[in-house]
C-alpha cells in the first residue's frame, strides 16, 4: 500500500475535521474524493502531504508515518507526490518556464540542459510547448491548470494529489484536464482526485470512489441511499 489510513483522526488547527478514516490504496489506482463543499475532502488530501495533522493506528503514506514526521523531514516526503491546487498557484511574475524552472533548482536539479529538456518533455505532456514564454495571465484556466499538472510531474512523482483540479473549469475544458490525468494514470502514476462533479467519474472508468460525509470518509460502494424514509 502506497497509502495506508486505518483508524485515522483528521485536523486542521486542531479541530477534527475527520474521524475514524479507513483508507488504502496500491500504485497505479485512480481514486476519486467527492462530497459536499465543507465535508473535509481537501483537508484530507492536505493530510497526504503533511498539511493536516493526523492520529490513528496506521498513518502511512509512501512508508513514512504521518504521525511521527519530523519537519526537516516533509520536503522529501512532497518531493515524491505531485499537488494540483484548483487554483492553480502559479507565480504571476514569471513565464510559464520560469515557474517550472524555479520548482526544478528548488528541488535540486542543476544543469540547464537537464532543466531545459525536463521542461520541453512535462510540456508535451500537457499539450502545451508552445506556451513556455507566455505569463499565467495569458493563459486561459484551462492552460493554467494544464502547467500546474506540468509543474506537479516534473519530478515523476508516485502519487498526484489533485483538489478539485477542474472546479473553475467548464465541462469541454473539464474533460481535457481529465484525459491528460487519465494518460499520467495510465502511464503508472497514482492519481488522487477530489471533485464535486459525479459526471467526471464516468471518464476513468478504472477509478474507485470514497465519499466525504458527516465527518467521515467512506468507500462509495458501502453508502445506500433510499427515497423512501
Amino acid at each position: 500500500m502506497i497509502v495506508d489510513y486505518q483508524h485515522v483522526d483528521i485536523f486542521q488547527n486542531e479541530n477534527l475535521i475527520l474521524k475514524d478514516v479507513n483508507f488504502s490504496i496500491k500504485e497505479k489506482e485512480f481514486v476519486f474524493l467527492t462530497g459536499m463543499v465543507g465535508t473535509g475532502k481537501s483537508t484530507f488530501l492536505k493530510s497526504l502531504y503533511a498539511s493536516a495533522d493526523v492520529k490513528g493506528e496506521k498513518t502511512h503514506v509512501l512508508d513514512t508515518d504521518l504521525s511521527h514526521i519530523k519537519p526537516s523531514h516533509t520536503p522529501a516526503l512532497r518531493k515524491r507526490l505531485g499537488i494540483v491546487f484548483q487554483d492553480f498557484q502559479l507565480l504571476p511574475d514569471r513565464t510559464v518556464f520560469k515557474n517550472l524552472e524555479f520548482v526544478l533548482k528548488a528541488t535540486g536539479w542543476k544543469k540547464k540542459d537537464d532543466i531545459a529538456n525536463r521542461i520541453k518533455k512535462v510540456l508535451q505532456i500537457v499539450e502545451l510547448t508552445d506556451k513556455a514564454d507566455n505569463f499565467p495571465h495569458e493563459l486561459s484556466g484551462g492552460e493554467q491548470q494544464r502547467i500546474a499538472i506540468a509543474r506537479a510531474i516534473l519530478n515523476n512523482p508516485e502519487i498526484i494529489i489533485a483538489d478539485e483540479p477542474t472546479g473553475n473549469l467548464d465541462i469541454i475544458t473539464s474533460k481535457h484536464i481529465i484525459d491528460i490525468l487519465k494518460s499520467i494514470f495510465d502511464a503508472g502514476t497514482t492519481i488522487i482526485m477530489s471533485t464535486h462533479n459525479l459526471s467526471l467519474m464516468e471518464w476513468v472508468e478504472e477509478a474507485k470512489q470514497y465519499i466525504c460525509q458527516d465527518g467521515h470518509l467512506l468507500p462509495a460502494s458501502t453508502i445506500t441511499t433510499s427515497g423512501n424514509n
